[in-house]
């Protein structure tokens, strides 16, 4: 996979994920647009990345507001000359229920989540339309398709993500642009990281996300990251609307896990 001559555009892509498509991409000869509101973060993944050679340009501004998106998608544009692929990839994880939620951490989540992705698309689109087609790529979760207790608002967002990448691919596959959607399992990241921290026992949080996936071990980030290289690439070429699970089998087992090393059925005590 080659993306010389492409521009891409990631957000939230000074860690995680997000870093993990930036150097990817950068490794394959694209022009990287570095978009995280992390103004320090953002200096230091440009840093990094244009050390392999590439060109990466670092844009600061807020994927949830809407003044902001125009502009700096106005900015990208100019200062690269077009975007070919768009990474929709901001997010943040909170906890609560439907009762324990309040309107403002909802609001909150709902905005970075999947009205960034909205408002991103919207105005990336005509410019990718401009350029004879594109290829959009979204952040998704094992939580687009099931649930976790206590994250109603990560939830709604990410259910909420996969409903926009199918409207997408629908809408605008006529003006050559595809859309898709990875679906992660637990990815040890920073945000990852942070909320195992919030708990008691961090360790045993982070050794309870390897017991969710059958090899007995979370993913990485550029595990997910080479997934969405690929559905950005001519290589998928024939994928749209589709939503590629990216999470080491997590969402396999009905009613747990139920098996131990080996596959085999877990002991009745």
């Amino acid at each position: 996979m080659d993306f010389k001559n492409k521009v891409v555009v990631v957000t939230g892509g000074a860690s995680g994920i997000g870093l993990a498509c930036c150097r990817e991409f950068a490794e394959r000869h694209a022009d990287v647009a570095v978009v995280d509101l992390d103004e320090k973060a953002g200096r230091r993944a440009a840093k990094e990345l244009r050390q392999g050679g590439g060109r990466v340009e670092r844009f600061c501004f807020d994927v949830s507001k809407r003044v902001q998106v125009e502009a700096g998608v106005a900015k990208i544009t100019k200062k690269l000359g077009g975007i070919d692929i768009l990474i929709n990839n901001a997010g943040i994880q909170r906890y609560a229920s439907a009762t324990t939620c309040t309107e403002e951490e909802w609001d909150l989540v709902l905005n970075v989540n999947l009205k960034s992705a909205f408002l991103m698309s919207k105005y990336v689109i005509p410019v990718m339309i401009k350029r004879g087609g594109g290829a959009i790529v979204n952040t998704g979760s094992a939580q687009s398709v099931a649930a976790q207790s206590n994250s109603v608002h990560y939830v709604v967002s990410k259910h909420g993500i996969l409903g926009l990448t199918r409207c997408l691919a629908l809408d605008y596959c006529r003006q050559n642009i595809r859309a898709n959607c990875v679906l992660p399992g637990a990815i040890d990241t920073p945000m990852l990281r942070w909320s195992v921290s919030l708990g008691p026992d961090p360790e045993g949080a982070l050794a309870a996300c390897d017991r969710l996936h059958m090899r007995g071990k979370m993913g990485k980030p550029e595990e997910v990251a080479r997934v969405m290289v690929f559905l950005a690439s001519d290589l998928a070429s024939f994928i749209t609307g589709a939503a590629v699970a990216v999470d080491g089998g997590a969402l396999v087992p009905v009613g747990g896990m139920g098996f131990q090393e080996g596959g085999l059925p877990a002991k009745k005590q």
